[in-house]
């Protein structure tokens, strides 16, 4: 599969739309990405369809622990939602169109909206672990773009403008979510990687010289296509652990599923409070 989808590609995205909605009995305009240990939201969900990943036509397979690889469709607080629990990677050896496959077929499912969440390193010394920072923009760093290659022109322009990746309105109405809960949030950058190894502390300084407030290795890929469909976006980071470099202790995937797992009550608050708000 190519970077970016075209021809046969496009035609695989309309197959695996029309799979999901054979089997689902509701046209959701929400859409939710779910990062490492934070598919809890799922739970929340009523009348819920689940779709495994690998039984749906074209779609790739969550190969990372925390991610549990089905896509589910249901009401959160009465509202149509569906939500991707789990998502694939770059370093997984995917290519950018089958890591930004699942946004191409939410357009073509409808969505209008992307809320994307992480897991992500702080790599600004005033954020703490268990914090949420919503993010503002972003550094792709990954050295690849999942547009790279022929475009479609029914997909989405040769040059998207990337000048709002994260729509300002509803940045304005997490902050405004995250104050009526009581919870702290940041707002800030977050710097893709591509990994998987985490990064060095010089790289972490050299984040933190460029601007970078949070870092981790997915999700740039993601909003760049949904902002190449059209879609808004709306994204959060967990941050689970300090990034190298600033405690005297080597990181882990077990830190990060272990942090995700303490403020899972709180995520799953804040994440229910912002879908029933963002526009569908």
């Amino acid at each position: 599969m190519s970077n970016q989808p075209s021809g046969k590609e496009a035609q695989q995205i309309a197959e695996a739309a029309e799979w999901i909605r054979q089997r689902v009995g509701m046209e959701p305009k929400i859409g939710l990405i779910l990062g490492s240990g934070l598919g809890i939201l799922a739970e929340s969900l009523e009348d819920q369809t689940a779709l495994p990943y690998d039984r749906i036509p074209h779609f790739p397979v969550s190969t990372v622990e925390g991610h549990a690889g089905e896509l589910a469709v249901g009401k959160l607080d009465g509202r149509p939602v569906l939500m991707m629990k789990g998502r694939f990677h770059l370093y997984e050896g995917y290519e950018g169109a089958q890591v930004t496959f699942p946004i191409r077929v939410m357009k073509k499912l409808g969505i209008r909206t992307v809320a994307v969440t992480n897991s992500a390193g702080a790599v600004n010394t005033a954020y703490r672990p268990g914090e949420f920072m919503l993010i503002r923009d972003h550094l792709n760093l990954m050295g690849r773009s999942p547009l790279v290659g022929p475009n479609d022109p029914e997909l989405g322009p040769r040059f998207p403008d990337m000048s709002e990746p994260y729509d300002r309105t509803l940045l304005r109405l997490g902050q405004e979510t995250a104050e009526r809960l009581g919870l702290r949030v940041h707002e800030g950058v977050y710097a893709g990687m591509l990994g998987p190894a985490y990064e060095t502390p010089a790289e972490i300084r050299m984040l933190r010289t460029l601007g970078a407030d949070a870092v981790g290795m997915s999700t740039v890929p993601e909003v760049i296509a949904a902002r190449h469909a059209g879609l808004a976006v709306f994204g959060v980071s967990c941050l689970t652990n300090m990034a190298a470099g600033i405690l005297e202790q080597p990181l882990s995937h077990e830190e990060v599923i272990g942090t995700t797992e303490r403020v899972k009550a709180d995520f799953v608050a804040f994440m229910r409070e912002m879908a029933a708000q963002l526009p569908g």
